[in-house]
């Protein structure tokens, strides 16, 4: 069976629904992968480096005939081909793909733990802006076998503001 993967989403330059939108239909244009759900979107307050722009955040469900790695490279050249420079930890970006956790064909959870790799993702549970649009896609509070209900019924939502719905923001894709 296809693997199933939890992919976050952030822009904070320049057109950024444009940005996530062309970052959406790029991921479905991969060979094996189709977008399985959308999250809403939000609107949130940078967090670490302050003096930048909010961002617009987001986070899809994926199903994909694609490896973990594999998956991570389309995402790498997808943030490339949208202009993201790698710069300094926290800095703006035109657009921020994450793999933030995977499931096998079997549904067993994926983990990884190389240099280049690290899954789940270790600081997925740490961010308002990653587990309000988890919240969406999952509403068992788990995520491709990481749950993270606790917290996000612990964590502070300040900063994190509804933007638009999912199905209505991502319809064109």
């Amino acid at each position: 069976g296809m693997s199933r993967a939890v992919v976050a989403l952030g822009a904070n330059l320049g057109d950024r629904e444009s940005s996530l939108r062309m970052a959406v239909s790029s991921l479905a244009a991969l060979p094996g992968t189709r977008v399985a759900a959308y999250s809403h979107v939000y609107e949130t307050d940078p967090v670490g480096y302050l003096d930048q722009p909010a961002f617009l955040n987001a986070a899809l469900l994926v199903e994909t005939e694609l490896s973990p790695a594999a998956l991570l490279g389309a995402l790498l050249g997808i943030e490339a081909g949208l202009g993201r420079r790698r710069t300094f930890r926290n800095a703006p970006r035109v657009v921020d793909l994450d793999l933030l956790a995977m499931e096998d064909g079997e549904g067993r959870p994926v983990s990884s733990a190389t240099a280049e790799l690290q899954l789940p993702h270790p600081r997925m549970l740490e961010r308002a802006f990653v587990l309000a649009p988890l919240s969406d896609l999952f509403a068992s509070g788990t995520a491709c076998g990481v749950p993270f209900g606790d917290q996000w019924a612990a964590i502070s939502r300040d900063g994190v503001r509804f933007f638009a719905a999912g199905k209505e923001f991502f319809k064109e894709i």
